[in-house]
């Protein structure tokens, strides 16, 4: 997190991972996840891929954008509430590099790799392509600031329904502190239209465990309303409430056959990584050897 460019740092990120993977149990992935697939008899050699031969010991032939296999679009949040943060880094800055690390990988694959930004409105859609430039500009679009009075969850999954016919992968990223009754609906629409859906929700640590000690203000950051709180006696209501709150989004994930993934910004990115690809290599049925 202390590489200050966005795409650098999903680069360090990736890098780090696939070195891990190369030396784990886990290094047979998911081809859905490759712009490869593995060689048999007849393919045309010209067409094998050395330098991935050298890492694997196997052989692949390369594919090409027309053949990718998957169509991946991140939704991620950017509303005013991604501005807090108890470390040297917000949500906002560890659901963007989550973001661009996942965008980053798969644009690696050869998979094509979408955006749509929102807060109490849809900021930025970027249709999911694998051309050159395609992902600086994903990268660009992440880099702009929180904004919006509050998060609307429910019109940037409704607008991903409208604008994607074709069935993909979509990845909500989001501190998910908002009303959800709408939610369950969307997030079922999407799974109607045939679209794998993966939710990760992040919290910070002192959101998470309500570390605070003293009494003080604490102001909604995106209604600016400010409330004088007794940490001693609000915490046992507010971790009541949170818990409640975060097993619901769990349920709906559970049973809509949803990918639910929380975390908090303490987290390595890459473990969140290489839980995804797991998850990704277990729904696929790919057995690693």
């Amino acid at each position: 997190m202390a590489v200050k460019n966005l795409e650098l740092r999903a680069k360090v990120i990736v890098e780090g991972f696939w070195n891990g993977l190369h030396r784990s149990p886990f290094h047979g992935f998911s081809v859905e996840f490759s712009e490869y697939r593995q060689y048999s008899p007849g393919d045309d050699p010209r067409y094998l891929d050395w330098k991935l031969y050298a890492r694997s010991d196997r052989y692949y032939i390369k594919k090409f954008e027309d053949e990718t296999n998957l169509r991946c679009h991140l939704l991620v949040d950017q509303s005013r509430s991604m501005e807090y943060g108890s470390r040297d880094y917000t949500k906002y800055h560890y659901a963007n590099t989550l973001a661009a690390t996942l965008g980053y990988f798969l644009f690696q694959q050869g998979d094509a790799v979408g955006l749509l930004s929102f807060a109490d409105k849809i900021n930025d859609f970027l249709p999911a392509r694998n051309r050159s430039g395609h992902l600086r500009r994903i990268m660009l679009a992440l880099e702009k600031p929180p904004s919006g009075a509050s998060t609307d969850l429910e019109s940037p999954l409704q607008r991903i329904v409208e604008l994607v016919r074709r069935r993909g992968l979509v990845v909500l990223i989001s501190d998910l502190l908002a009303p959800i009754e709408a939610l369950e609906n969307r997030l079922r629409l999407l799974r109607a239209c045939g679209h794998e859906v993966q939710v990760f929700q992040l919290l910070d640590p002192a959101e998470r465990r309500f570390t605070f000690d003293q009494a003080n203000f604490f102001q909604d950051v995106e209604s600016g309303k400010e409330v004088y709180v007794d940490p001693n006696q609000a915490r046992k209501g507010y971790l009541e409430r949170l818990e409640k709150h975060l097993a619901t989004v769990e349920s709906i994930c559970n049973k809509n056959g949803i990918g639910y993934h929380f975390l908090t910004t303490e987290q390595p990115l890459e473990l969140q990584l290489f839980d995804f690809l797991k998850a990704r290599m277990s729904r696929s049925k790919v057995i690693a050897r």
